[in-house]
């Protein structure tokens, strides 16, 4: 029996409502992957709760350098290495500092550029975080933003995302670096009732668009669920446009289920019963 891979995990911890860390640990858990949690810092709530003022936040920066050197000693070896939410410009700096130190010929880099959602930026990211962000991004071998961190990505006006597969193609394009990078964009939506991901696969330089039925709900942690499920997948030696199909089917599913129960918005998707459908092959 294989040994399952060892996934460095570097996002935030929010104590409630699914996203971020509490997501991409049991999903690709799921998936027969060790996570290596790298926390970036632990929030009380998610920041699309009320009363933000009350918010318990410890920023972890200074343990994500410790633990940088305790690995090093311990002469850890990554399969992949897996980046989320960021809180500071200094943070992108020392992720740009793990890759170098903990990224070998084999080790996958997913970058999910978590910038903003619904057209803006979220408001921790100044023009100079999104800059740093690009930076980051452009060391990844694949990338998941949604359509507004897409818009963030190129510096273009979200008025100008495209509503056409050649429009979507050609930001596809753009995003992949002359193809340097795998691309999945998150959200995309050709035709009425549709939503799904537009893929570009820098190994075979294919582009495709996988879509399932769209459900009457928006829920917070789906681009973390999505980006957790392509990673699992893409880990399982499957292609990208095959991880994206399973991630975009599995977070439809989720957000179906979570309509059937009734969750409150806030509180995410509810994946854990649906987990078993990613143990399988």
């Amino acid at each position: 029996m294989q040994a399952a891979a060892h996934v460095a995990v570097i996002q935030d911890i929010s104590g409630f409502g699914r996203c971020s860390m509490s997501v991409a640990l049991p999903v690709l858990a799921a998936m027969g992957v060790q996570c290596c949690p790298l926390p970036t810092a632990y929030l009380s709530a998610h920041t699309a709760f009320p009363h933000q003022e009350k918010t318990a936040f410890l920023d972890m920066s200074g343990e994500m350098e410790g633990t940088m050197g305790h690995w090093r000693a311990l002469g850890v070896e990554l399969a992949a290495i897996y980046t989320g939410f960021l809180g500071s410009e200094d943070q992108i700096g020392l992720i740009g500092r793990f890759a170098r130190a903990f990224r070998s010929a084999g080790t996958l880099m997913l970058v999910d550029p978590v910038m903003g959602d619904h057209g803006k930026p979220y408001r921790t990211y100044t023009p100079a975080m999104c800059a740093r962000m690009r930076e980051l991004a452009a060391r990844a071998d694949v990338i998941t933003p949604n359509l507004t961190e897409a818009a963030l990505l190129l510096d273009e006006p979200y008025s100008r995302v495209p509503t056409d597969r050649a429009g979507m193609s050609a930001w596809l394009e753009r995003l992949s670096l002359d193809g340097r990078r795998s691309v999945a964009i998150t959200g995309v939506s050709l035709t009425p009732g549709q939503v799904g991901a537009g893929c570009l696969d820098r190994e075979s330089g294919g582009i495709e668009f996988v879509m399932s039925g769209q459900e009457p709900g928006q829920y917070p942690g789906t681009g973390d669920l999505f980006a957790s499920v392509l990673l699992g997948g893409l880990l399982r030696g499957e292609s990208l446009a095959a991880a994206a199909g399973r991630a975009v089917e599995f977070v439809r599913a989720c957000v179906a289920r979570t309509l059937a129960v009734g969750t409150p918005v806030l509180e995410g998707v509810e994946f854990e019963p649906l987990l078993g459908e990613l143990t399988k092959s």
